[in-house]
């Protein structure tokens, strides 16, 4: 039999299209391997997954510089405590759950005026008319982005996933990106010169005024955080919608039980999660020589961690593979 390790390809098109049956056979014949072809290690096992991501001393978050490219200001996406620990710090003083408390109210009537001209329809494409657009607006708003610009907004979003993602598509180049993150750096910088000046209720405003043990975020840090923002309530957002609304298409029992209980919808919200999450894999590097099912991973050496093989791992969650909104 040939070593599933190495015939494992994340790049495959059945794969991208549905990567849970490689994801089942990784948990039994390979939890955690070595696939020699992309130099990593992979984790399929929710023990294993868990595991690296909760120790950041060992599994570090840093992307390494890239030969020839400049090294990107820190991103709490890629960092380690304690700078982590104080970003991390600094976004939660602007955002806060009461902030989010009193956002829910604009976001009911910004998706009941999306859904309006489709309902009668009986039809729709979801994706185009709820899941992109309802995301992109309300971090816009969040943020302080006026509605003429989320267009523009939108475009770099979907620029910055694709960078952090797969790379370049075919249309694009380096010189192309680097472009792109020269026009939002100067779009962001001129609007946190503007709150620095004249704040507002917004979260620029927010990020610009906060303050850490005497510390704040310099241009370079509130620049990353603000294309993190961008992303994070964005793109990921746009896919749990969509994978929400497929999951339910093939699961019209499940679907019937949150019509019939809608206190089921926060479980109904985290099942989608779990069960088909927007974001399938993280990726994590070793700082010192760690053993993980007997297998030495030397300093340096790369994981990737899926998520999305860890969250319906049987040995955590009873009948994994199945989607139930039930479920605690």
């Amino acid at each position: 039999m040939p070593d599933p390790a190495q015939a494992f390809d994340p790049g495959d098109p059945s794969f991208l299209e549905n990567p849970f049956p490689a994801y089942a056979l990784g948990r039994k014949f390979m939890p955690f391997a070595f696939n020699e072809a992309f130099g990593v290690w992979l984790a399929f096992a929710h023990e294993d997954v868990q595991s690296i991501l909760k120790d950041n001393a060992t599994w570090s978050s840093v992307t390494p510089p890239i030969e020839g490219m400049p090294t990107p200001p820190p991103s709490m996406l890629f960092s380690d405590p304690p700078r982590h620990t104080r970003l991390r710090s600094l976004v939660s003083q602007a955002f806060t759950p009461r902030m989010v408390e009193l956002l829910e109210p604009r976001i009911k009537r910004l998706a009941a005026e999306l859904l309006e001209p489709i309902a009668p329809l009986g039809r729709a494409d979801v994706v185009e008319a709820l899941a992109y657009p309802l995301p992109v607006i309300v971090i816009a708003e969040i943020l302080g982005v006026p509605p003429e610009d989320r267009a523009q907004f939108k475009r770099w979003s979907d620029l910055v996933v694709r960078q952090l993602g797969q790379g370049p598509g075919p249309d694009d180049d380096g010189a192309n990106a680097e472009a792109t993150f020269v026009e939002m750096r100067g779009y962001f910088t001129r609007m946190a010169d503007e709150r620095r000046t004249a704040p507002r209720e917004d979260l620029i405003s927010a990020l610009v005024a906060a303050e850490s043990e005497g510390s704040k975020l310099n241009s370079d840090e509130l620049l990353q955080m603000l294309i993190l923002l961008l992303v994070a309530g964005n793109e990921t957002t746009t896919n749990l919608i969509g994978n929400a609304i497929q999951e339910f298409m093939a699961h019209p029992d499940q679907l019937q039980l949150v019509l019939d209980d809608r206190s089921l919808i926060p479980a109904a919200i985290e099942e989608v999660l779990r069960f088909s999450s927007p974001v399938q894999v993280t990726s994590r590097r070793a700082t010192r020589e760690a053993v993980i099912r007997n297998k030495t991973i030397s300093p340096g050496q790369q994981i990737l961690t899926w998520i999305g093989s860890a969250n319906r791992d049987e040995a955590v969650f009873e009948r994994g593979e199945a989607f139930d909104v039930r479920r605690s």
